[in-house]
């Protein structure tokens, strides 16, 4: 794991209330590329983690990833070729019925 900094946004670092702005949703994408842990970012945004993951996800400020990659390509073109910049996906957690087909049947 990379020991980088935390991204710094243009807002000056204070007490937060929970409320993210498209500079810190910038800053949250950047991080994520960075692999600062989601503990850190929760801990600085004071937020709840599904607040980060909708940024990730793209379901909110959908157009700040796409500022933020251009940002990462300016800051640290080395680490560029390296991540996915793509939205986080979900891994489903549950068990598919037809995961495996009649491995636990009963066949007489």
């Amino acid at each position: 794991m990379l020991d980088l900094p935390l991204p710094t946004s243009s807002a000056t670092d204070k007490p937060r209330n929970g409320r993210i702005t498209e500079a810190d949703a910038i800053d949250i994408w950047i991080a994520r590329w960075l692999r600062i842990r989601r503990k850190d970012l929760i801990q600085r945004y004071a937020c709840d983690p599904r607040r980060i993951y909708e940024i990730w996800e793209g379901t909110r400020f959908s157009g700040s990833r796409a500022k933020a990659w251009a940002i990462m390509q300016e800051r640290h073109p080395g680490l560029v070729d390296r991540v996915d910049p793509g939205n986080h996906k979900r891994l489903s957690r549950s068990i598919h019925a037809n995961a495996q087909p009649g491995l636990f049947d009963r066949r007489g």
